[in-house]
């Protein structure tokens, strides 16, 4: 897997260990003690995953990760001691993609990694086999998702999405009339197994991705909740 991670966090042992176990995964890994740091290497780099310490000094984890989305979709990966619901939602709603508490287990860390880089680059269209399971291009009500350049837009106009927001339209736009529940829509998407606390990200990631394509927020009409199974595009 040919991919570009940066590693911010600003303990330098723990950036250490990251880059020691991705490497050995055969991943380019570039480091950043802080997110004003990784700003500036994401304006010069193109990176492919970005793994996101929460607890710094000068900008936190949250802030970084809003500043980072005006740069790119690639996928990030919180890390943080802070494991409350309420800190996750936080993390999801600021545009993050997975959350890993630490300590973490190197391999839950590698699985986690892998798993976020895959779907990405099949949603950026480097994955020839997936290319061919669906058009290319996709009309849906007054959405336009172009599959070569990983672009939506509403009503002719570009919609920003994250690789994750991305891969959730895709999944339910392409399985027109199907209920995905938020196990499933979980398993899909993340391409892992459901765990448990899994549905408060599915559920994050649907608010906001209809934030960036209804009309109306709070009464969607393009991706609807059936009340008790799950979501579902007509």
């Amino acid at each position: 897997m040919d991919a570009h991670i940066l590693a911010v966090d600003d303990n330098p042992e723990i950036r250490e260990i990251i880059e020691i176990l991705l490497t050995g995964e055969g991943f380019a890994v570039d480091q950043a003690g802080d997110g004003t740091q990784a700003l500036a290497m994401l304006k010069e780099k193109h990176y492919d995953l970005i793994i996101l310490d929460i607890m710094m000094p000068g900008m936190n984890g949250y802030q970084t990760c809003l500043e980072i989305r005006k740069l790119t979709n690639a996928p990030i990966l919180f890390l943080s001691a802070r494991t409350k619901d309420s800190d996750k939602t936080l993390g999801f709603s600021s545009g993050g993609d997975d959350y890993l508490a630490k300590p973490f287990s190197y391999p839950e860390l590698i699985s986690r990694v892998k798993a976020l880089i895959r779907r990405y680059q099949i949603y950026k269209g480097k994955d020839e086999e997936t290319i061919t399971e669906v058009p290319s291009h996709i009309h849906y009500h007054n959405l336009d998702i172009d599959r070569n350049t990983e672009t939506v837009y509403r009503d002719s106009e570009a919609v920003d999405l994250t690789s994750t927001e991305y891969a959730m339209l895709l999944t339910l736009v392409t399985h027109p009339g199907q209920i995905f529940s938020a196990e499933r829509l979980f398993e899909v998407v993340w391409n892992e197994p459901y765990y448990y606390g899994a549905s408060n990200s599915v559920m994050v990631h649907i608010r906001n991705l209809r934030r960036k394509i209804e009309v109306d927020p709070a009464a969607p009409t393009l991706i609807t909740t059936v009340w008790g199974k799950g979501y579902r595009c007509e």
